[in-house]
């Protein structure tokens, strides 16, 4: 449970009547064959990785607002800096909390590397949506430039210390909305193909 109040999504008593073929259970306990890269992973494990990262973010959140608040507003870059990191340990927070208690999708249970790289990619997103001006929030100073530049500069050395990984671990991306990506090109293709065909039957048929 997470803050005592958020529960997981996957209890044992649910996981025990579950009709999904890719959840099993040994004597370490009940494991899904992941959906997005089909590996191992047990649930219970899963879930202790999300509550103790989103407990470092609780932590880092706490600790940045107090800097936030106590630095000299004249202090234009180290306040972005703070505000930089707390816009993506907040992300990396809200995220784990979402997976953590989503009961509906078996698309959330993931290795730890692959939730890393969700994050990741959440991260670049945030980043490239404010750069082009479409955010407007309390973390975003009068400066944004500083804290495009501030999270440019830390965002991937910050998420490698809140999953506590090794310095390489996103050399390799290991996120299913990559395949999500190109599974969703080959559909489109499919469908405009078909619209073309039916098209043409329809004007022959005229």
């Amino acid at each position: 449970m997470l803050d005592n109040k958020y529960m997981r999504g996957f209890t044992t008593e649910k996981l025990a009547s579950v009709s999904e073929p890719k959840v099993h259970r040994d004597p370490e306990g009940y494991y899904i064959y992941t959906l997005s890269e089909n590996v191992k992973v047990y649930f219970d494990d899963y879930y202790l990785f999300l509550a103790k990262v989103y407990e470092r973010c609780s932590q880092d959140i706490d600790d940045l607002e107090r800097k936030i608040s106590g630095a000299a507003r004249d202090h234009v870059e180290t306040v972005s800096y703070y505000r930089a990191r707390k816009a993506i340990v907040e992300i990396t927070h809200k995220t784990a909390r979402s997976f953590y208690v989503d009961g509906t999708n078996f698309g959330v249970i993931m290795t730890p590397w692959c939730f890393g790289t969700v994050v990741l990619e959440k991260v670049e997103v945030f980043r490239e949506r404010l750069a082009r001006g479409e955010l407007d929030g309390s973390n975003i100073p009068e400066y944004a430039y500083y804290v495009i530049k501030y999270i440019d500069e830390i965002y991937k050395r910050t998420l490698l210390d809140l999953f506590d990984f090794p310095a390489d671990a996103f050399k390799m991306r290991w996120q299913y909305s990559e395949l999500l990506k190109r599974y969703s090109k080959v559909l489109s293709n499919i469908t405009s193909s078909l619209n073309s065909v039916l098209s043409m039957v329809k004007n022959y048929g005229s």
